[in-house]
């Protein structure tokens, strides 16, 4: 029996719906495992904004540092679109992840046998899967560098500043042989050294880390050519490592692949246990309220909580046969259903996983 603190953030637009439809699949697995968790609720993103009048509040930062691990919605609409970029609902999550220390953000992209139909690939090209685990790191690059209004040649202009250094390169690239190691044994760094510092610093870098990982196989790849390797022979990778906006980038990409964005989780993890978990999708206002969401990236995201963070391994494998076996079953959520299929809303989906848990 374990006893876990989970901060709970539902965020914004649909993270309400896809939080509770998880909760009950988490709640199915302390009913097998006769596991309690311990749920509390602070406010992040636009919500946090309407209420406190910032994106994160400091209450919400001291509450994910005392608990276990962090289980993200989504944050951001249009609504708050209008905001200083200091208090848009993005830089809450942001902000976040810096104060909790989390520097990689690991993101595996599946293709699952039964969603072949979902991918907008020829089925050529997927006859040998995908199966790919972006790294990606998170509290540096572009997204974090200088950043300004200036007067320039042409008049004024904006500039946003890439910077990296050799031990935030050397941090996340650990990660990502890490988990090459335990996969198939394959590194692709990305970067665009041809053309940037910053990435000729990422390639030396990672060059060095390699080395003490012999068993993993690096390969270095152009971030133009990534993006056409992803689509013509996505089958080639194994772990992508990249910087921050190029996995940004990148992952949403591959994410495609599956046939939704709404089937995929991540995690961001740091130097201890405690992480965060969300899924990789936004918080998609326009379907906010109306059932028709799709929680399977989020409650995947909490059975890579349960494993990373909290240990509980056996549980994690759980949730996951539930996943494929509810889609093995013909259940889809509206972005993921054909003919011949059986549409059902995302409380519904989340219903079906937390049965199949029970009754496994």
């Amino acid at each position: 029996m374990a006893n876990h603190k989970i901060a709970i953030l539902r965020g914004d637009g649909i993270g309400a719906e896809i939080m509770d439809a998880t909760i009950g699949v988490l709640d199915a697995v302390c009913i097998r495992f006769k596991h309690k968790f311990d749920y509390t609720f602070p406010l992040i993103g636009g919500e946090a904004v309407d209420n406190e009048g910032v994106p994160l509040p400091q209450e919400t930062v001291d509450v994910c540092k005392k608990s276990d691990a962090v289980l993200l919605g989504a944050v951001g609409g249009p609504k708050w679109d209008s905001l200083a970029s200091h208090i848009r609902p993005e830089k809450g999550l942001l902000s976040l992840r810096s104060a909790l220390g989390l520097y990689a953000n690991i993101r595996p992209i599946v293709l699952y046998d039964d969603l072949k139909n979902a991918s907008p690939l020829k089925n050529e090209i997927l006859k040998n899967g995908v199966d790919i685990t972006f790294v990606r790191e998170l509290t540096g690059g572009i997204y974090f560098g200088t950043r300004g209004y200036r007067d320039g040649t042409l008049g004024q202009e904006a500039y946003d500043t890439e910077a990296y250094s050799v031990k935030e390169v050397e941090r996340v690239a650990r990660v990502a042989f890490q988990i090459a190691e335990g996969r198939r044994g394959k590194v692709t760094s990305v970067d665009k050294a041809n053309v940037l510092e910053s990435s000729r610093l990422w390639r030396a870098t990672v060059a060095r880390v390699a080395k003490d990982f012999p068993k993993v196989e690096l390969e270095n790849m152009y971030v133009d050519n990534a993006a056409m390797q992803l689509i013509k022979n996505p089958s080639k990778f194994d772990v992508i490592l990249t910087s921050n906006m190029f996995g940004d980038i990148l992952s949403d990409e591959a994410a495609m692949l599956t046939g939704s964005i709404g089937l995929l989780p991540s995690g961001s993890v740091g130097d201890g246990k405690r992480g965060l978990y969300e899924p990789i999708h936004g918080s998609a206002p326009d379907i906010a309220g109306k059932d028709a969401a799709n929680p399977i990236a989020t409650v995947l995201a909490a059975a890579m909580m349960l494993s990373t963070s909290l240990g509980l391994h056996e549980e994690t494998g759980y949730i996951e046969s539930a996943v494929r076996k509810v889609l093995a079953k013909g259940y889809r959520t509206p972005d993921i259903y054909t003919a011949g299929t059986k549409k059902v809303g995302c409380e519904k989906m989340g219903e079906l996983i937390a049965l199949n848990i029970l009754n496994a």
